[in-house]
Order: C-alpha cells, then structure tokens, then sequence
C-alpha cells in the first residue's frame, strides 16, 4: 500500500474548505507561509512550529568518506543540512495511528 502525498495543492484545498477564503487566496497563503519558513531557514535561523515540531540548520565538517563501489577515499565539502524534530504531540498521534490500523 502506498502512501499518499500531501501536496501544497491538498494544502490550498484544505484552507480552501476550513477557512472560507478563495481557492487563489488560499494557494496564495500556502505559498507565503512555505515562503516565511523556507526563508528563515536560508537565513539560518530555527523555524519551530508548536504541536508540529521544529526545523533546525546544522553546519557539519568538512570529512572523508568513501564510494562504495571502489572504496576510493573522497572528501566531502562542508555543507549545511536541514534537521527536523518532531513534537511530542506529533509522535503521540503518529503512534497512535499506528495502533488503530495494527501496524
């Protein structure tokens, strides 16, 4: 069984129906607030959504790995990623879910 997506289109329909707004209003502040978050984060700043969880940029080193193919030592260049923690109200209702489907 696959998993559905949830798009930014399934966003703006969500809005749409909960809040009354025009389905062109609605896509449009689902693209702001995507906008707001992913700038922040370009900045590096922390974005925490409370009950959701938060989003954090981690620097990391500059190291060695190596290409399993040919186990050839390359080094990887210094980079940023982007780290997310999900809140305890998120894991309490994922596990929950799992619960009510047994799996």
């Amino acid at each position: 069984m696959a998993a559905k997506t949830v798009t930014r289109a399934d966003l703006a329909e969500a809005v749409y129906q909960s809040v009354g707004l025009s389905r062109t209003e609605s896509a449009e502040l689902v693209e702001r607030v995507l906008e707001l978050i992913s700038d922040s984060l370009a900045d590096g700043d922390n974005v925490k959504l409370s009950s959701f969880g938060s989003f954090q940029v981690r620097s990391k080193n500059e190291r060695i790995g190596r290409n399993p193919k040919t186990g050839e030592e390359v080094p990887i260049l210094p980079r940023r990623v982007l780290v997310f923690k999900p809140s305890n109200v998120l894991k309490s209702k994922i596990n929950k879910s799992m619960v009510r489907t047994g799996k």
